[in-house]
């Protein structure tokens, strides 16, 4: 098997998108902890904390765009202005397949994978693959 997850961080506001997510990971033996935010404002101070901490950051972090209070694109606006010891990252997660979301993606360099919904195995195991 490849490398297992140590953390992983889920940035949505879909309780159905969570629990699948976490269920794909843990039944497939990547991962079984987790860090979970309902809103990225929620994940930037939790996130924030970690780092002056200098805790354990999430190996990956899948983030959605559209949330209430912070959105997916301010998070990344946000997160970007620290500075962080270790690479995060961002697969962003989402049920848009807009070409100008995509483009937007690929301003931030944390992002590795712009990813349209649902999450599969398969996608999982092509994350996995980005990671090691």
């Amino acid at each position: 098997m490849e490398n297992k997850i140590n953390l992983a961080c889920i940035i949505d506001d879909d309780p159905i998108f969570v629990f699948g997510t976490k269920k794909i990971l843990e039944y497939s033996g990547y991962c079984d902890t987790f860090l979970v935010f309902k809103n990225g404002q929620e994940a930037y101070k939790n996130l924030r904390t970690l780092i002056q901490q200098k805790s354990v950051l999430p190996d990956l972090i899948f983030l959605d765009i559209n949330m209430p209070i912070m959105d997916g694109w301010e998070f990344l606006e946000e997160i970007e202005k620290i500075d962080i010891p270790k690479q995060l990252k961002i697969f962003m997660v989402t049920s848009s397949e807009t070409p100008a979301d995509r483009e937007k993606a690929k301003e931030f360099s944390v992002i590795k994978k712009y990813v349209v919904k649902p999450i599969t195995l398969d996608v999982i195991k092509d994350i996995i693959k980005q990671i090691e």
